[in-house]
């Protein structure tokens, strides 16, 4: 990652010509346990570590099911299902925590409807014209380095953070990271919806840029970064994440904002084009499920949503203090193109802020 950052020229066209053009991703392939020879096509932006034992659980319910799973970044994702959606591997189900391109592409009428007893016991906020349906939560954290800062040192909100960026030391010069808006949906996604919630977001983006902020496409590298000491903290990252390295033993901590903490899900809808679509709906179910969901809930790092603790209108577990984005058409508001553009304009030039300790070209 370059300090110096040299963007892109037309900042609608690139994003278009980002989402059009899939990288080749990871790829891993579950034998069915059994005799069987249908291979069900899942393409997902969950780490493949995290999506193992998911699917492993799948196959003692399915054992005549074998699974091909295809990771892409959340931006990579829309590409690679449109260029792959005609062929006869191509994706059965589509997973992804970027809420808003989902939604976008079954606004589109990627998707086809499925309704099942699992899916009728989603809340209404959880899923979308019986299309689009949520099965995990996450929240969207601050991750430190417990080594290199005090926990009584550590910004509690974002004035704090806006503060503590606005240091004359600067103890947080190029020791603090988030995601790269440009290169990451969830990043996107999470960064206008803070345009959203917080008048404070514009001002704090401008001081991330004037502290040489590190700039990433996922939470797992950045992480990675606050983990090994190369970062103090990271922003707006995906808590299931930290809290995995952290269960690892890495010296990491999670600070949920006190003003808000943004929740969002992890989402999964069934495309029109599946040619499997028998076994999609019982991955489908399998994840709504209650056994999908507590198995989920026992230790594994991605945090059920349908819990017997739930309520109408948040996320199980959800604190006070946690907003949870809901399904729905609002989450296209950010994706029309000129607002996109803007968006992104007024992003790039708080990244561009100037400083004089800013040394052009350096990698990170």
């Amino acid at each position: 990652m370059k300090r110096g950052f040299a963007w892109m020229v037309s900042v609608g066209m690139a994003w278009w010509s980002a989402t059009l053009h899939a990288d080749p991703g990871d790829e891993t392939l579950f034998p069915a346990p059994s005799a069987g020879e249908v291979t069900l096509s899942l393409y997902g932006a969950t780490d493949t570590v995290d999506i193992v034992p998911v699917v492993h659980d799948f196959q003692k319910l399915h054992p005549d099911l074998a699974v091909r799973y295809r990771e892409s970044t959340t931006m990579a994702m829309r590409g690679r299902f449109l260029q792959d959606r005609d062929r006869e591997d191509g994706p059965d189900v589509i997973i992804s925590t970027a809420m808003d391109l989902q939604v976008q592409l079954v606004n589109e009428g990627w998707a086809q409807p499925y309704r099942s007893a699992e899916t009728g016991a989603l809340r209404s906020w959880a899923q979308w014209r019986n299309e689009l349906f949520g099965y995990s939560y996450e929240p969207v954290i601050l991750a430190y380095n417990r080594k290199l800062i005090d926990a009584a040192q550590v910004p509690r909100t974002r004035y704090a953070l806006l503060a503590a960026l606005r240091d004359p030391a600067r103890p947080l010069r190029g020791r603090i990271g988030t995601y790269d808006v440009t290169r990451s949906g969830i990043g996107y996604l999470v960064s206008s919806q803070d345009a959203r919630l917080s008048s404070v977001s514009g001002a704090l983006y401008a001081a991330m840029g004037d502290n040489d902020v590190v700039l990433m496409d996922q939470s797992g590298a950045l992480l990675d970064k606050v983990s090994n000491g190369e970062l103090t903290m990271a922003y707006n990252v995906l808590g299931a994440y930290a809290q995995r390295r952290i269960d690892a033993g890495a010296p990491l901590a999670i600070m949920q904002l006190e003003d808000y903490t943004q929740v969002l899900m992890r989402t999964v809808f069934i495309p029109r084009t599946a040619r499997r679509v028998d076994a999609a709906r019982k991955f489908v179910d399998y994840l709504l499920s209650q056994r999908g969901q507590g198995f989920m809930a026992a230790g594994r790092p991605l945090p059920p949503l349908r819990m017997e603790t739930d309520d109408a209108s948040t996320p199980a577990g959800a604190g006070a203090t946690q907003r949870a984005i809901p399904l729905g058409p609002g989450l296209l508001v950010y994706l029309d193109r000129l607002k996109r553009q803007h968006f992104v304009e007024s992003w790039e030039a708080a990244m561009r802020h100037p400083h004089p300790q800013r040394e052009a070209g350096t990698e990170r």
